[in-house]
């Protein structure tokens, strides 16, 4: 006889605080910021979203990185990037960029518009020890090329990385092996997923109202909020009569020590010291 794995719940919820990065682009940081420095693997989680030119224009300039990866997930609007070792392309409204920094290189993200609605996320990965100083690398992904799938009525999800059924999203990862779902629930639908034991999870809801959890339990989420989940690995969605919109996103820990400094994530303070250096001198 088959067994009920345990249910996953909400261990905290919290809100994302108005931040700006690049040449002043306004966002919101969700993790990153006092409240949740980081969830391991996760360093960094920003929301972007604006009708006002303004706001996006300025874009974010030439800048390096080292030692973890960038995941930009664009709802709307579009933008371009361009890096040192010659890549280049345009990030259009359902398209998935998972960039790997690695050992080092100097990349631009500009919009390629100049007014309408500029939205989506940018998520920090950590990369363990044994890899921060790999080859650079890109993983991008145009729209049609996502995965999309309808698990059950009044739900519609969309398959970045990991599996729901037996649908496999286009990312991969070992060393974390990530999962990135964007789930739309229809008003008052219900869904039911399984994440897979020992990874660290969140879920942010970014448009609409439900609830996150089972019975006495489940607990409330609401739009622009992140709850991060504790229990097991039996997730349990519920959207409220304004339906619900989130990122469910998770990754096995890494466990390792952290050194950040702004651009740079490494094992050690020397390590990102270093970096400086060969930031400095020309080697990324």
């Amino acid at each position: 006889m088959s067994t009920l794995s345990p249910a996953a719940r909400i261990g905290r919820t919290l809100r994302g605080m108005p931040a700006s990065d690049g040449a002043g682009v306004k966002l919101t940081r969700v993790i990153g910021s006092p409240e949740l420095e980081m969830l391991d693997p996760f360093l960094l989680l920003d929301e972007f979203g604006t009708d006002r030119p303004e706001d996006y224009l300025a874009g974010f300039p030439e800048h390096p990185h080292r030692g973890f990866e960038t995941v930009t997930y664009m709802l709307d609007g579009r933008m371009r990037h361009k890096d040192n070792h010659g890549n280049e392309g345009v990030l259009v409204p359902g398209s998935v960029q998972w960039m790997t920094a690695g050992r080092g290189l100097v990349h631009s993200e500009m919009p390629e518009q100049h007014e309408g609605r500029m939205r989506g996320f940018q998520l920090w990965v950590n990369l363990p020890a044994s890899e921060k100083m790999t080859q650079p690398q890109y993983q991008e992904y145009a729209p049609d090329r996502i995965p999309q799938l309808q698990p059950a009525d009044g739900v519609h999800v969309k398959v970045i990385a990991g599996r729901v059924g037996e649908v496999d999203g286009p990312i991969r990862q070992p060393a974390t092996d990530p999962i990135y779902l964007d789930i739309e629930l229809a008003p008052n639908a219900t869904w039911q997923y399984e994440l897979p034991e020992g990874h660290n999870a969140f879920a942010y809801a970014f448009e609409g109202e439900g609830s996150l959890g089972e019975g006495d339990e489940a607990r409330a989420l609401s739009a622009q909020h992140l709850a991060v989940l504790i229990g097991g690995p039996r997730l349990t969605l519920a959207a409220g009569a304004a339906g619900l919109r989130v990122i469910l996103v998770a990754g096995r820990p890494l466990r390792e020590p952290v050194a950040r400094y702004g651009p740079f994530v490494m094992n050690t303070r020397e390590q990102v010291m270093q970096a400086f250096v060969d930031f400095q001198e020309g080697r990324f």
